[in-house]
């Protein structure tokens, strides 16, 4: 059984990190009840870093893989799982978000 609400889409992307990210606690940036979006980053075992999207703006799948694609290329960070729930931000906003997070993370 699907336990995603109606309406929401839900995508998901997995790359092959380059860097680990090492040790870190959970990042939460943003607030998806505004209209907006919320991005959580954590730790994750492996060498991967997967990307899980909940969005309401169904039919974007093209766009939402540039989006993270071009994040990954920027922060080929691995050992990461990347949580994104978003209420139909624009893909500026989503990479801000993005860079944010990966910004509290510890250098």
């Amino acid at each position: 059984m699907n336990d995603i609400p109606p309406g929401l889409e839900s995508l998901d992307y997995t790359f092959a990190g380059q860097r680990p990210a090492g040790t870190f606690a959970p990042v939460l940036v943003g607030v998806v009840g505004s209209g907006n979006l919320e991005v959580l980053l954590e730790p994750a075992s492996g060498s991967d870093c997967t990307i899980h999207i909940e969005t309401s703006a169904r039919g974007f799948g093209p766009i939402w893989e540039a989006v993270v694609r071009d994040f990954h290329l920027r922060h080929p960070l691995g050992g990461v799982r990347v949580s994104v729930n978003d209420m139909g931000a624009t893909p500026a906003v989503v990479s801000l978000r993005l860079d944010q997070a990966i910004s509290e993370l510890p250098t």
